[in-house]
């Protein structure tokens, strides 16, 4: 499905769809409905989290599984456990099988680059097989539903959440969407679990960058830019959303009926079951719009929530809201309905266990690894690389490895690691060391993310001063970035920028290796370092990887998925900002700039540099006029006019010049990557159909206009090249 699709509606976007045949029901899950009591109904509406069932406070949930009113577990993961839990269901009246849920959020066992890391390859292959990978792996511990993937478009580098998601291209992100949910789900070649995509509605327009909190966001805002990820994985099949926390219309998505049943039910024709997040039903009278939990749970049903995360409010009060009347029993079988579906598809029916009958082998496949490394020497950005600083000669021989990342399993993996292990990673020490062999590498940390010591620094500047090259290995921690991990300021923390300095004074050959999950305000580090490569967080196979990339054994290809930001007052800051009546002019005070500094970003979307130079002429369309229906040929010739082979990534960005409403000044239509061979050209062809330059009016009805359109082709979204046709339909 591609994005083009997903935004195009008819003009009567918002009208009921027409009436279908009602799909013939299946029988077995019929049956099961109709032995059902109401308290066993709302049970299978019931996901709570798992802690082990040794525990004494917990053996509710062992009574729950036995009396079927748990339908769902999540937080469960391990062959063992999992085996039990199903067992116990099926002692239970019905012998129904139960749900069991994770985050997988970058990887099972084998942990690839964070999603954000992910996006910035544009290498979509790649990112599918990622969670091929991870699915088969979680199936083979006992998880059936993987909950993921996140695809909140963010622009806000203070939300720590922005680590999860696809960055801030809507368009990127629905590219996204699509290969995750096929890789999770298999594409229609496995079913080892199923996805359920998070956070259905707008959780990344937040507000000051903290989580949980909401923009007031228009219906126009909210079709264009961060629901069509969610309709691309609805039209990739996946069978489960997860509805935000956030009210970016003054509801919480959970009882928002207009997003969960008019547009995703009504509009995209979404069979599956919708969850609520943890413990968001609740929440509700935190919220202020619900008066209690009973009050909590009818909004959350009637609006289109099937499943209740962890309130427990529809297992009590569903059942006396139905003897009431106050709702329809109908509907809670369709509720009820659904669940059932997805464990019918999952085919826990017809074997409860999924072929848990030996435990998973304990050693990390090969080709899993492969799969990680590839992925992450993907995702590293080159921000700077000044004088060929990178890469290191081949016969480099005295390596000064300092900072406090250099040597952090933990934090080289990342946040929402699955079940991935800090002693399985290799890091950045680990894979320098192997790659140049005994001895070649000292390792001074410098302190630690958070603070050094005077004489903390000074050891690492001795070690720095007797080496041939210097690498900083500076970020984030794992845990200063996720759920939980907002940040009012977005420099290194701690003392890691004096540390920098301190080093970098010396003036050495020297690259800073950035870990972090989000972008930060680096402008005081991109000034003093002759080289900087963004790693993220690269997870079990990163340091491998990175000591490829700096020893040129591989070339880096990532491009930036968000803006970098030169100073936090910029911040929120994407490339398809709108264009407003005074745009900037550094000549003139009175245009939309700063007083104090440039309003231009450190480092645009999509910027990334590789070991070689490519030369982007400007683009040449097949078609003067468009007209409807036709599709349109962007072609744009790449050079390598370097010394060394690369991967080039042409973009192409489309504005109309003349709409109803003021449009970006740009936004991503296109991408690809291109593999070079020095000195050879290549003629990439991008593909435009109407559908991408079409717009949201403030009426929320979706418009093609007559009129000029201006295409843009570069390595980024600020070094472009133009070229103009006519739109007549």
């Amino acid at each position: 499905m591609t994005f083009r699709r997903l935004i195009l509606l008819a003009a009567a976007a918002f009208a009921a769809a027409p009436a279908m045949a009602e799909p013939a029901r299946d029988p077995e899950i019929e049956a099961l409905i109709g032995k059902m009591t109401l308290e066993e109904k709302a049970g299978q509406l019931n996901m709570v989290s798992f802690v082990p069932m040794h525990e004494t406070k917990f053996d509710p949930i062992t009574k729950g599984l036995k009396d079927g009113t748990v339908g769902s577990l999540f937080n469960v993961h391990g062959f063992e456990t999992a085996r039990e839990l199903q067992k116990r269901a099926l002692d239970s009246r019905l012998k129904i099988p139960l749900i069991l849920a994770l985050d997988v959020v970058h990887g099972y066992r084998v942990i690839f680059p964070t999603p954000l890391a992910q996006a910035a390859s544009f290498d979509i292959e790649a990112i599918r097989r990622s969670e091929d990978i991870a699915s088969r792996e979680a199936a083979a511990d006992g998880v059936n539903l993987l909950l993921t993937p996140m695809l909140d478009v963010s622009r806000d580098a203070r939300w720590g959440r922005v680590v999860e998601g696809p960055g801030e291209s809507s368009y990127l992100a629905s590219r996204i969407a699509e290969a995750r949910v096929k890789g999770v789900d298999g594409d229609g070649g496995h079913s080892f679990a199923k996805s359920c995509v998070k956070h259905f509605g707008a959780n990344g327009a937040v507000e000051g960058g903290r989580d949980y909190t909401a923009q007031d966001i228009s219906e126009r805002g909210l079709r264009e830019t961060y629901l069509p990820p969610f309709r691309a994985a609805a039209d990739a099949g996946t069978q489960c959303m997860m509805s935000a926390f956030n009210a970016p219309d003054g509801a919480p998505t959970v009882i928002n009926r207009r997003l969960l049943t008019d547009v995703l039910r009504g509009e995209w024709g979404f069979k599956g079951v919708v969850t609520s997040d943890f413990k968001a039903i609740h929440e509700t009278v935190t919220h202020g719009v619900a008066e209690d939990d009973r009050s909590a749970a009818k909004l959350a049903f009637t609006a289109g929530a099937d499943l209740d995360m962890e309130s427990r409010a529809f297992v009590e009060h569903l059942p006396l809201l139905v003897r009431e009347s106050e709702i329809e029993p109908a509907a809670l079988d369709e509720a009820v309905r659904r669940v059932l579906t997805l464990k019918k598809s999952l085919g826990l029916f017809k074997d409860p266990m999924r072929g848990l009958t030996a435990a998973p082998q304990a050693a990390l496949k090969p080709e899993h690894l492969a799969a990680s490394q590839d992925l992450a020497e993907k995702s590293f950005v080159l921000l700077k690389n000044k004088d060929r600083a990178l890469p290191f000669a081949p016969d480099v021989n005295d390596v000064a490895l300092i900072g406090p990342l250099g040597d952090a399993p933990a934090d080289t993996l990342g946040p929402w690691a699955g079940r991935g292990e800090p002693s399985e990673t290799v890091t950045l020490r680990m894979g320098l060391e192997k790659r140049l062999g005994e001895g070649k590498v000292t390792f001074t940390p410098g302190g630690t993310a958070a603070a050094s010591r005077e004489e903390e620094i000074e050891a690492a500047v001795e070690t720095a001063r007797r080496a041939d090259v210097v690498v900083l290995a500076l970020g984030e921690k794992f845990d200063q970035s996720g759920e939980g991990a907002s940040r009012a300021e977005l420099g290194l923390p701690g003392d890691q920028m004096a540390l920098a300095s301190a080093v970098l004074a010396l003036g050495k050959p020297t690259v800073v290796v950035v870990f972090a999950g989000r972008p930060l305000a680096l402008t005081e580090l991109a000034e003093k370092a002759p080289a900087v490569l963004y790693a993220w967080q690269p997870g079990t196979m990163g340091g491998a990887a990175l000591a490829a990339v700096l020893m040129g054994d591989v070339s880096p290809s990532g491009r930036l998925p968000m803006t970098m930001p030169r100073a936090l007052g910029q911040v929120p800051i994407h490339h398809d900002q709108r264009i407003t009546g005074r745009p900037y002019d550094p000549t003139d005070p009175y245009t939309s700039g700063y007083r104090d500094q440039s309003p231009e970003p450190l480092y645009p979307f999509g910027h990334g540099l590789a070991y070689t130079d490519f030369a982007y002429g400007a683009p040449t369309i097949a078609r003067p006029t468009l007209r409807r229906g036709e599709d349109q040929t962007v072609t744009v010739r790449v050079t390598n006019v370097g010394k060394r082979p690369g991967v080039a990534v042409p973009q192409l960005y489309v504005r109309p010049l003349s709409a109803r409403v003021a449009r970006p000044a740009r936004e991503l239509r296109g991408f690809a990557r291109v593999e070079l061979a020095p000195g050879e050209t290549r003629e990439v062809a991008l593909k435009l159909k109407p559908e991408d330059f079409g717009y949201w009016t403030s009426g929320a009805g979706f418009e093609i206009a007559a009129g000029g359109v201006e295409v843009m082709t570069g390595p980024d979204a600020e070094d472009t090249k133009s070229a103009r046709f006519e739109y007549r339909p």
